[in-house]
């Protein structure tokens, strides 16, 4: 059984950077495509950006894309997620996730990490 723990979050000022990471445990990491989402207090949670296994092929919403990176290395068993200019609205929990498929909705995602905290100021 694979499990998740992210890290990196924190208090950033609006148009500052982060860089989240989420470990995996397990030799199975490679065979799952990972995702993250986050979920901000009263919201639903939200797709943020995908990989696919081998890390060729990456996915993102139209609200992250250009400002925020996922990638993974699979000799290190993690993934990334890089976010510059963030923004007072990308305050919230992000969660990593593993899929034995590329998906991009909460349903097709059978593995989650803890979440880690995001807060941007303005």
């Amino acid at each position: 059984q694979v499990q998740l723990v992210e890290s990196g979050g924190g208090l950033v000022q609006a148009g500052g950077s982060l860089r989240l990471s989420c470990a995996a445990s397990g030799r199975t990491f490679s065979t799952y495509g990972m995702g993250w989402f986050r979920q901000a207090p009263g919201k639903e949670r939200q797709f943020v950006a995908a990989i696919n296994r081998s890390g060729t092929y990456t996915y993102y919403a139209d609200s992250v894309k250009g400002r925020f990176t996922i990638s993974r290395d699979n000799a290190k068993n993690t993934v990334y997620l890089q976010m510059n200019s963030l923004k007072p609205e990308d305050t919230a929990v992000y969660y990593c996730a593993g899929s034995p498929m590329f998906a991009v909705t909460v349903d097709k995602y059978d593995l989650w990490g803890q979440g880690t905290q995001v807060t941007v100021s303005s």
